[in-house]
């Protein structure tokens, strides 16, 4: 594979992760919109998913 391999996927808690453009996405986890190359998308995630907390628990800490 070359050029935009990998996509950047995001599920329901806000988590994120990387996965091929050829495959098909597993359940529960949908597109952010980010192609690219696997570093590129690992770098992406890691500027904005900056907090690690699954948004339940983020929801949970401010009630």
């Amino acid at each position: 594979m070359t050029g935009a391999d990998y996509r950047v996927v995001v599920n329901h808690e806000q988590q994120y992760s990387i996965w091929p453009v050829d495959r098909e996405l597993a359940p529960g986890w949908s597109d952010e919109g980010t192609h690219g190359t696997k570093d590129e998308c690992l770098a992406h995630i890691g500027e904005i998913w900056t907090d690690l907390r699954p948004l339940s628990l983020i929801r949970q800490m401010a009630e």
